[in-house]
């Protein structure tokens, strides 16, 4: 039997909102529960606002948990439980790669450059100012633009490339860190059909050729049910949905998007959703 990767429990995380003079709490993630095992590629889904994107940023401790309750545990080794983070969290977060929608890429640094930035956490200011990359990482950052199939792309600036192939440069960022868990938050929003079908294809590629972990959110239901066997549902905070992404039937996506299921379940990015074995990582430019 495979191991958890990712365990989380009784997570939850609050804001604080001022309107009309008045301070209310707004409870962006209620109590989530959830495990997922080695090697698994999980949708996150649910309508904006549901909580996906805060769940994320509580994953990659970019937010911080409620005081006094829940934990979070990647591999075996604690990430946050209570009110602290790990004493180990910076060599935890090393296997942790995220991917925004934004490809939070400078776009007049080359392809190359830009992926390096992965090596953030061993380097100094200065030599990130510097370039001063040793000839090890340049490899290294050479191999994982090949495996997103852009290593003819490596020494253009990065303004010059499509959508499509700078999102699967913030791949390539991700995968030089070493991630064991890749964490995606509407990485194919902003994208066309073609060039979505193409980061999606590297996502779920990398989770079968190098045993990473994927957690993506998602909007497009017909890509969640193409590419990952289970889904995770969230409405208002709430996990309400933990299962087959096949079994995503008209019905539970009207409880989990309400009065904008109609939309969600006609999108049209992918109409024949495929078995997602079919899918190759071998990516043209």
């Amino acid at each position: 039997m495979s191991a958890s990767l990712l365990d989380i429990r009784h997570v939850s995380k609050t804001f604080n909102s001022h309107s009309l003079n008045r301070s209310a709490k707004f409870l962006a993630v209620d109590n989530v529960t959830f495990s997922i095992e080695k090697g698994e590629s999980v949708a996150l889904l649910g309508a904006s606002g549901s909580g996906k994107s805060t769940l994320i940023r509580l994953l990659c401790g970019l937010e911080k948990i409620d005081s006094d309750q829940g934990s979070i545990i990647v591999n075996g080794r604690s990430f946050y439980n209570g009110k602290n983070y790990s004493p180990d969290i910076r060599n935890i977060r090393k296997t942790i790669g995220v991917v925004f929608q934004q490809f939070n890429l400078v776009g007049q640094l080359d392809v190359i450059t830009n992926v390096l930035m992965g090596c953030l956490s061993n380097k100094s200011a200065l030599d990130i100012m510097l370039k001063r990359f040793t000839e090890a990482e340049r490899v290294a950052a050479l191999e994982c633009l090949d495996k997103v199939g852009l290593g003819p792309q490596a020494y253009q600036r990065a303004s010059t490339l499509s959508g499509g192939q700078q999102q699967r440069v913030a791949v390539a960022r991700a995968l030089l860190k070493g991630s064991e868990l890749l964490l995606a938050d509407e990485p194919v929003a902003s994208l066309d059909p073609t060039s979505a079908k193409k980061v999606m294809d590297v996502l779920f590629g990398l989770t079968k050729d190098l045993g990473m972990t994927l957690l993506v959110s998602l909007h497009q239901i017909s890509i969640a049910q193409t590419y990952c066997h289970r889904a995770l549902g969230m409405r208002k905070g709430r996990l309400i949905y933990d299962g087959l992404a096949s079994d995503l039937s008209a019905q539970r996506l009207e409880n989990l998007y309400g009065a904008d299921a109609e939309e969600i379940i006609t999108d049209t990015y992918l109409t024949s959703p495929r078995p997602v074995e079919q899918f190759s990582t071998l990516i043209d430019a």
